[in-house]
């Protein structure tokens, strides 16, 4: 029985980072920028008097002093204002689902290329708001496009890259929606210093600016050799092997790619004779565990509260404005360092290890910034400026955490466990999950906060306990296998082994 070690050794291809992977996997990896830019440009618009007034006056009344007595903590609960948010994920849930048949059929290219064009149209209508249900439909237009992107852009990414280098290339995918998050962080406390009350309406439809870099430079990327084998082996019109050949030579800066080529083909040959529903089989049953569990714990993780609400949750502690708003800057300036870091490190210290120091980390900094809240911010009346310094000063320890872990790592494992012929749909079920925890998350979270105070902090502290004890128990090492041999890494695992052994037993 083939051992990871051998997977590495034995099928070790002659693969060198080119210039051609660098821009091809820069311009896909753009997708993320897509993808962390709304994550930032919601929390900070939904901070701003001139959006509030206009959309959500109750908000605003609580905030500016003349609403009923609202509390610190429920000033910003609103289920409208919430749809706001949530409406997004719940659009990308659903096209992500439809994206796993496009990818699979027309190529990774080709949802990229959907999901660029959703984009813009939701940034334009979204800039173009004139009520809050218009504003909402831009957001469920960016959210279609989230579903195409995120689920075949960290494909393509992973696909593209030498398996030694595959943490890192993948990795790029949340450098950059990092700073997306960072660049709309930017814009916002930017347009605040106008002192306009459209302000907001550049915040919205800035997003155009990296929606058309994605779309126009997906026009001109090659698709990956894997997908290519996998959509022409069986059309007797044209060379499949030939054209994965030529390409991969062109990927890999070499013309010695027969070892990677092979185990391509004889995954495309498998895949070709298999339907999507194969994901249920026992052999893949642990694949899909991670694929349902990794992008549930991604967001239990509480990553919303900061991705989402980071300026509301500064505002809430007695901050300004536009304090609040530099302050989303600072984290997001820490949080997309700390993702570079993560690409530096993930392929020589390997996954397992950063999964566990993130979650330890995010887990002191939510018992601690839960501690401050619980004993020093009350009902009514702002925080010490002491104390709200440690909160953001916590805030900024948990992005970092988050940063070389759970952040880039959801994405990057789920897209290297499975083999071709269910990659496309597992990597669908990830993002399917991932949407759907983030819309409930933003639908739920500020009247969680309302309700539990303090309480949600150690709510999260609790969930980052149970899911760091997961990787150290149930997560495989992937760091250096190709991906084409990954079903090694199940075969050798104390846990895993049952299940996927028995299996081929059966098929015998």
């Amino acid at each position: 029985m083939e051992t990871v070690e051998a997977a590495k050794d034995h099928h070790a291809y002659n693969a060198r980072i080119t210039p051609f992977v660098v821009i091809s996997c820069a311009v896909a990896a753009s997708g993320g920028i897509l993808f962390g830019y709304d994550l930032g440009i919601s929390g900070g618009v939904t901070s701003m008097d001139p959006f509030l007034e206009k959309f959500f006056p109750a908000v605003h009344a609580n905030m500016s002093g003349a609403g009923a007595h609202a509390s610190n903590y429920c000033k910003f609960d609103s289920q409208l204002l919430t749809a706001f948010t949530s409406s997004l994920y719940i659009a990308g849930f659903f096209s992500s689902l439809c994206a796993s048949p496009v990818t699979q059929a027309l190529g990774r290219r080709a949802s990229m290329l959907l999901g660029g064009a959703f984009f813009t149209a939701g940034a334009i209508l979204g800039g173009l708001a004139a009520d809050v249900y218009m504003l909402i439909l831009g957001r469920v237009l960016l959210g279609v496009g989230l579903g195409f992107t995120n689920q075949s852009v960290p494909l393509y990414l992973s696909e593209m890259a030498p398996p030694q280098h595959r943490g890192a290339i993948n990795n790029a995918f949340d450098l950059f929606v990092g700073l997306g998050v960072l660049s709309a962080n930017l814009v916002n406390y930017g347009v605040n210093k106008l002192h306009v009350n459209w302000g907001w309406r550049l915040s919205l439809s800035a997003a155009l600016l990296p929606a058309a870099v994605l779309s126009l430079g997906a026009l001109f990327l090659p698709d990956t050799p894997n997908s290519v084998l996998l959509r022409r082996l069986h059309n007797s019109n044209s060379s499949p092997e030939d054209s994965a050949r030529i390409l991969l030579q062109k990927i890999r800066g070499t013309a010695d790619v027969e070892a990677e080529l092979q185990d391509m083909l004889a995954a495309a040959s498998s895949a070709s004779t298999k339907s999507t529903s194969s994901i249920l089989a026992r052999k893949f049953r642990p694949q899909l565990v991670m694929a349902v569990l990794i992008p549930f714990f991604k967001q239990m993780t509480g990553i919303n509260v900061v991705g989402f609400y980071a300026p509301v949750i500064f505002r809430t502690i007695g901050l300004s404005e536009s304090f609040s708003l530099l302050s989303a800057v600072l984290t997001g300036v820490i949080s997309t360092a700390f993702i570079a870091v993560g690409m530096l490190i993930v392929d020589r210290v390997g996954r397992r290890v950063l999964f566990v120091v993130g979650g330890v980390l995010m887990l002191a900094t939510h018992v601690v910034v839960g501690g401050v809240l619980w004993t020093q911010l009350k009902d009514h009346g702002a925080m010490d400026s002491g104390y709200a310094y440690w909160v953001l000063g916590s805030i900024c320890v948990y992005v970092a955490g988050f940063g070389v872990s759970w952040g880039p790592l959801g994405w990057l494992v789920p897209s290297e466990i499975f083999t071709l012929e269910v990659r496309s749909t597992g990597q669908s079920v990830v993002v399917a999950v991932g949407m759907a925890g983030a819309a409930v998350m933003g639908q739920t979270l500020l009247a969680m906060l309302c309700r539990m105070r303090a309480g949600v902090f150690f709510f999260f502290a609790g969930w980052l306990a149970v899911m760091t004890a997961f990787v150290v128990a149930l997560v495989p090492e992937t760091k250096g296998v190709p991906i084409e041999r990954m079903e090694v890494v199940w075969r050798g695992h104390w846990f895993w082994r049952k299940m996927v052994v028995e299996e081929e037993k059966e098929a015998r």
